[in-house]
């Protein structure tokens, strides 16, 4: 049995926890923000094992003007942030050409096609089936230019497995009647699910842990320190001494993966929500606009109303005209929307590749990476979990890992 420490309590950091306290090692929960106080509480709530097409894809170089300058734009580039950017700018837009955006959708795919596999006995075993809504999610598109630009990607995930339907306008009406806009086609994603709160699901697991004897900490560790025979990390309160330390500490990573000796050029991607309370009943599942980039689900205490992109770093200020654009355009989607509330703003960690880090230091085997899931998080977070685990365990991992190893960056 080993004493592991695991900095983060989101879903990838939960998860770590459960299939590591499964093989028996006794685990210390390290988050000043407490359980799912992060991206993981304010995310769409959809388990998209669909989600193999990365934001760093060709179509960036084509749409990297309306980015900069367009305020309908779901994507937007801070001006004044782009002195510090530009360098990650750089590293993703090399990564936006052709074969390496098919190469990440490729690894993508391999985590994906397994990520049932991380949930499966967590759900059963910690009776959170309750939270699960068994609904797949539908992207739509208003246009039929907007489809045939899309095409290409859908193709794509059908060679990479993912099973995907097209329908009709007709179709999408029947199945969603609430919409008030016609939209020309529809993209229904087998397989897929929905939680219809994902912070209640983390902290319904945290409490089963605790009760399995899962140690929570409500401090930062602001120090990792590995040394020949463990790990050491450091918060206001002291030290204490690990044999593993997991690092799934999201947007937060990067200092904490430097002192570890590994530089990873991890970013945050500001994202937003909007709450409708009590219209929940207008949607049967998950909608994603296409054009727009945003989700619409129905959740326990309403509709969420998630999505956009920002690259503007950690700064706390939310932009109003973000948020706007996301009432707009969701009530274009859904007239009978009323008065949002509870307006959120999150950081997903985001890397220049689109791929996460899942794996081990370059320079201790005791610290392992499992940070920069970008936009599915909650979808992966079991599967990374597990792998975690086979990590400690000096098993052999179902997936291979290399592409997302902290030393592609060097």
């Amino acid at each position: 049995m080993a004493r592991v420490a695991v900095i983060g309590a989101g879903f990838v950091g939960l998860s770590s926890a459960y299939w590591l306290m499964r093989d028996g090692h006794q685990v210390a929960l390290y988050d000043p923000a407490g359980v799912a106080g992060g991206a993981s509480y304010g995310n769409a709530g959809t388990f998209a094992n669909y989600a193999c097409i990365p934001v760093n894809h060709p179509s960036v170089f084509r749409d990297l003007p309306r980015y900069l300058l367009s305020g309908d734009s779901p994507l937007r580039l801070r001006g004044s942030y782009l002195p510090w950017l530009m360098p990650w700018l750089l590293r993703f837009l090399w990564h936006s050409t052709p074969a390496r955006s098919v190469a990440t959708s490729a690894a993508l795919s391999t985590l994906l096609a397994r990520a049932h596999e991380g949930y499966r006995s967590m759900v059963a075993e910690a009776g959170l089936a309750v939270h699960q809504r068994q609904a797949e999610c539908l992207y739509l598109y208003a246009g039929a230019q907007a489809f045939r630009t899309a095409e290409p990607s859908l193709q794509l995930r059908r060679e990479l497995g993912v099973d995907c339907q097209v329908i009709g306008g007709d179709e999408v009406a029947r199945l969603e009647p609430a919409l008030g806009l016609r939209f020309d086609r529809g993209v229904r994603f087998e397989g897929s699910w929905f939680l219809a709160d994902p912070a209640a699901f983390l902290r319904d697991l945290h409490q089963w842990l605790g009760q399995r004897g899962l140690h929570t900490e409500s401090r930062a560790v602001t120090r990792l320190r590995p040394a020949a025979d463990g790990v050491l990390a450091d918060t206001a309160s002291g030290e204490a001494v690990y044999d593993h330390a997991v690092l799934c500490a999201g947007a937060l990573s990067g200092p904490l993966a430097a002192q570890c000796g590994d530089r990873v050029p991890l970013e945050a991607e500001r994202g937003y929500h909007l709450m409708f309370a009590g219209a929940q009943g207008l949607l049967s599942r998950p909608v994603g606009w296409a054009e727009r980039g945003f989700y619409m689900t129905p959740m326990a205490h309403g509709l969420r109303v998630a999505g956009t992109v920002e690259l503007a770093g950690l700064r706390p200020r939310r932009d109003p005209g973000l948020l706007g654009l996301l009432q707009f355009s969701a009530r274009r989607a859904l007239p009978a929307l009323g008065e949002p509330v509870d307006p959120w703003l999150g950081f997903r960690p985001t890397l220049p590749d689109g791929l996460p880090v899942i794996g081990r230091s370059r320079h201790s085997a005791r610290v392992l990476y499992a940070f920069g899931h970008q936009h599915i998080g909650l979808t992966l977070g079991g599967l990374t979990g597990a792998l975690v685990a086979d990590l400690v365990a000096q098993r052999v991992p179902g997936v291979d890992l290399a592409p997302f190893a902290a030393s592609r960056f060097v």
